[in-house]
């Protein structure tokens, strides 16, 4: 896609130690992704001792994955750097303001693990100002999760479809990837009347899917497994597109699609190279191209670009390149695995560097979002 080198392009501001992009280059969705002519996604890391803007100790929605300091993590400076989008402030994120703009709505992550870390951000941004008389009880309701504010007659939730159609893995972890690629309204009824919707599906495709043709446990289904997942995933868009197109409402709900939160490659479950482990600090070298899917990122702006021309608009929470600067702040081994390990040694091959540690990056996904919904 791109014939020039981008190396060139990053430089660390060594004074104010914070990772900047001289030179931006963007796909069409991309430079279409900005506010009043400010692209929210260019821009640099600074260190700002006033983030975050909650602690892991006193978010009591935080649940039990994302909980670094718990399992272990001494060092916490990952939690004090803000985004800064070149041209622009980014507004500093209100969670009154934001539950007086979700007062009557009902708001839905949906997708995977990724929209799951989002999720989880965003209760602990909004739970220092819920409302006394708010039960503080996450509800799980088939593959919903959901928070209701009574106060506000809200619902923010997180609805499980790694795939965005029917899986074996809408129920079970982690199955064995097999998808109905044409089946999605037994997903989308219970999502289909949200305000909001802000969807995810990368890190579950990888190769040798497997398709099914029919029902699951139907004696005349047919199964094929396929190494590439290419396409696959493009007729699996146009399925999610298609049920848009002809079934939400567009005088009333909002669409998001957040593209790939980058794989860190690495001593991991997902890599071979020097991984997330034992690392402190952002990085400024090139590894933006290197870290993500992108022909799949390639499909979904496609995707939304011909929504777009059929009237439907999905707003792209291009999250990817801001976010892969943060070698620091993923899980690596101070996550749920070794939760009973103590102060033994942790093996690098066991690091997590696809999920990101609370508070931490997926807490400026949501202020991003947030600029998004109380600006439309």
């Amino acid at each position: 896609m791109f014939a020039i080198s981008i190396a060139s392009l990053f430089r660390l501001d060594k004074t104010i130690n914070v990772v900047s992009l001289d030179n931006p280059i963007f796909s069409k969705a991309q430079a279409n992704a900005t506010k009043n002519g400010c692209n929210l996604f260019s821009g640099r890391w600074i260190y700002d001792t006033s983030y975050p803007l909650y602690t892991e100790g006193n978010c009591s929605l935080i649940g039990d994955i994302f909980t670094c300091a718990k399992y272990g993590r001494k060092d916490s400076k990952y939690q004090n750097w803000r985004w800064q989008p070149h041209q622009c402030d980014l507004p500093r994120f209100n969670a009154t303001t934001l539950l007086e703009e979700l007062r009557n709505k009902k708001l839905i992550f949906v997708g995977d693990s990724l929209n799951q870390n989002q999720w989880r951000s965003l209760l602990c941004l909004i739970e220092p100002y819920l409302p006394p008389t708010t039960n503080k009880t996450v509800v799980l309701e088939g593959n919903l999760k959901k928070l209701y504010v009574k106060d506000y007659n809200t619902t923010i939730g997180l609805y499980w479809s790694p795939y965005l159609v029917e899986s074996d893995c809408d129920k079970k972890m982690p199955g064995n990837r097999t998808i109905r690629m044409n089946s999605i309204e037994k997903h989308a009824r219970h999502w289909s009347d949200a305000d909001i919707l802000i969807f995810d599906t990368f890190a579950w495709w990888r190769p040798n899917v497997t398709i099914l043709w029919g029902s699951f446990g139907s004696p005349n289904a047919v199964y094929k497994k396929v190494e590439s997942y290419q396409r696959p995933y493009e007729i699996v868009l146009n399925t999610w597109s298609e049920w848009l197109e002809y079934h939400i409402n567009r005088n009333k709900t909002r669409i998001f699609f957040a593209s790939a939160s980058p794989l860190r490659s690495g001593k991991s479950r997902w890599g071979s190279n020097a991984g997330c482990y034992n690392e402190t600090k952002p990085r400024s070298d090139d590894i933006y191209w290197r870290s993500h899917p992108k022909d799949l990122m390639k499909a979904v702006e496609s995707a939304i670009e011909n929504l777009k021309e059929k009237g439907v608009k999905v707003d792209y929470l291009n999250i990817t390149q801001l976010s892969t600067y943060r070698q620091d702040a993923y899980l690596s081994v101070y996550n749920l695995g070794f939760k009973d390990i103590g102060l033994k040694p942790r093996n690098p091959a066991k690091s997590d560097c696809l999920h990101w540690c609370l508070p931490g990056v997926p807490d400026v996904w949501n202020q991003i979002l947030y600029a998004y919904i109380i600006k439309p």
